[in-house]
């Protein structure tokens, strides 16, 4: 019997025989799968007792009390909240493994790739007690290829490469040692260490910048999950994947690789910068109509209080007031703002 469940007829959530009226909660619930509730309240949960244990729940509900919505006020809630939770190191771990799998289900959605994700991070893989590897996509449903995927949201870790390594230094991973050593507990053929922008070392943003291969090692690629910029991801992945897939016993010759997926990796970050630019042109381009639509409006508004200036030789104080106000423009702009928005959608 799940513990929670919908009234929806009355738009209520129900925990057991605890029944909660917000509109919040329940479009939240409203959304998920049923077999998916329990798992998203335990976490909700878990979320609002760290909110609470730093006090931050009362002083922010008063301190915006007097100046946003009810709506908008959850909204900075939950924004403030998610950004206290991602920098948090005990939490920071399983919240980026969790968006990085949401990523990617949703991209082989798009791009109708079969493989199947599964969360590795909490249990022990072919290596006794070790847990690294975050998660493991199975490559075209159960074909025996594996593509491991280690999340290193810490600025602690070091690029690792073999020439500068000391063996004679106390240990520490590296990301180096964490795609050897992820793709051998979690047998993969194929290795992905992913990194945030805003949580990561200097020398590994200098070496990598946005996404680097290193032969017989893996790929490391650097998301900025704050702007929700997943797109050396996806280029990493899919490298990752025609690596794995055709990968064969035989000696490789690993200089002219190097060179093939390095052009592979210029070519297709420059298909995404394209794709970024056209985006944000064709965002411009909105704005621009937006302006002239906003002109043509008020040219119209204007000239007919004009021509009624002319004909009588004075305005009331209501035409003055309605002039003034200008509410007339502000409802009609809406109309053709919404017809904007829905072009390109």
């Amino acid at each position: 019997m799940p513990l929670v469940s919908l009234d929806q007829k009355n738009i209520r959530v129900q925990f057991g025989a605890f029944e909660v009226d917000n509109r919040i909660l329940f479009e939240f619930f409203n959304k998920l799968a049923a077999a998916d509730r329990d798992e998203q309240l335990h976490k909700a949960l878990y979320i609002g007792v760290l909110a609470l244990m730093e006090d931050r729940l009362s002083s922010f509900l008063s301190r915006t009390a007097n100046e946003l919505g009810t709506e908008l006020e959850s909204l900075k809630f939950i924004f403030d909240m998610k950004k206290e939770l991602f920098y948090r190191s005990a939490v920071k771990g399983v919240l980026a493994e969790a968006d990085i799998a949401d990523f990617l289900s949703e991209f082989f959605d798009r791009q109708k790739i079969t493989d199947r994700i599964e969360l590795t991070g909490d249990r022990a893989g072919m290596i006794r007690r070790n847990k690294t590897g975050d998660i493991v996509c199975h490559l075209a449903g159960d074909s025996g290829k594996r593509i491991v995927i280690e999340c290193k949201f810490d600025k602690s870790i070091r690029l690792g490469d073999i020439q500068t390594k000391d063996v004679f230094t106390k240990k520490a991973d590296t990301a180096w040692s964490q795609l050897l050593e992820a793709q051998a507990n979690r047998d993969g053929q194929a290795g992905i260490i992913v990194f945030d922008a805003s949580l990561v070392d200097n020398s590994i943003l200098a070496a990598v910048q946005d996404l680097k291969f290193l032969p017989g090692i893996g790929l490391i690629a650097i998301i900025d999950s704050q702007k929700g910029d997943y797109r050396n991801l996806a280029i990493a992945y899919m490298l990752a994947r025609d690596i794995a897939l055709n990968a064969k016993t035989l000696e490789l010759d690993t200089d002219v690789l190097k060179i093939i997926v390095n052009r592979l990796i210029k070519d297709a970050r420059d298909m995404a910068l394209v794709k970024h630019l056209v985006t944000a042109n064709i965002e411009n381009m909105k704005q621009i109509l937006a302006q002239i639509e906003k002109g043509i409006l008020l040219a119209e508004f204007n000239q007919r209080y004009l021509i009624k200036f002319l004909a009588e030789g004075t305005l009331t104080k209501e035409d003055m007031l309605d002039f003034y106000a200008g509410e007339e423009v502000k409802e009609r702009f809406r109309l053709v703002e919404r017809e904007i928005g829905d072009l390109c959608a």
